[in-house]
């Protein structure tokens, strides 16, 4: 039986998926407040966390941060704010998935399926790395570690590095990653790269060798092995 975590402080809609997942056969558990469902999350294993943005005592952004420092359990955030910086707040500090209230029961059970299938997936393939001078990047659990300590990176920089990592003495051009990390469709201008690459270098920093990231004026950027 799959365990889900429901971390949500309206006590109506908390009960009302409650009933509705028992009785899809998963085990689920309530907590009400943010601080409480840290705790719970990372003491026990669970399958699944639905996790409310608005909670007591501590938001559910800053309860993802602090799940995603130790645990990659699957989370989707469940919120009444449907502007687009509250949904990719939510995807940055580690959530999976996004749906906004009201909400349709049947497309929730739907986004569970899909992550179960995607992470389940996942389990069956080793965990495939990418490695440049002290850096390891580890792409199915997105996680990276410099010289063997995790580096805490939001999903852009995340996806910028792998850019980066998986075009070692490449030089790419800001419209190359743009096209890369925020898609063909986007509307960002060029100079958000800039900016990317600085928060980037930032929590890299470099080694002995230098930094990892070098510009190429005029260009764009390349990552030097």
């Amino acid at each position: 039986m799959k365990r889900i975590l429901i971390v949500e402080d309206e006590k109506n809609l908390a009960r009302f998926l409650e009933l509705e997942l028992s009785y899809e056969g998963y085990h689920v558990q309530i907590i009400n407040d943010g601080r409480e469902g840290v705790n719970m999350a990372v003491a026990e294993d669970w399958d699944v966390i639905l996790l409310d943005l608005m909670l007591p005592n501590i938001n559910g952004i800053e309860v993802c941060r602090r799940i995603r420092q130790v645990k990659s359990t699957p989370i989707i955030m469940i919120t009444a704010r449907d502007g687009v910086m509250d949904r990719v707040s939510g995807l940055d500090s580690g959530a999976d998935d996004y749906i906004v209230k009201p909400f349709a029961i049947e497309e929730l059970l739907a986004r569970i399926r899909a992550l179960f299938r995607r992470f389940e997936g996942n389990k069956e393939k080793p965990l495939s790395q990418l490695r440049n001078r002290d850096l390891v990047l580890e792409k199915e659990s997105r996680i990276v570690k410099k010289d063997g300590k995790e580096v805490e990176l939001t999903k852009r920089e995340y996806d910028l590095l792998l850019s980066f990592m998986e075009n070692v003495n490449i030089v790419l051009t800001r419209e190359q990653l743009l096209e890369k990390v925020w898609g063909y469709d986007t509307e960002v201008e060029t100079n958000v790269v800039d900016v990317y690459v600085r928060y980037l270098r930032n929590k890299l920093h470099g080694d002995k060798e230098g930094p990892y990231i070098e510009t190429v004026r005029g260009t764009g950027y390349v990552m030097r092995k």
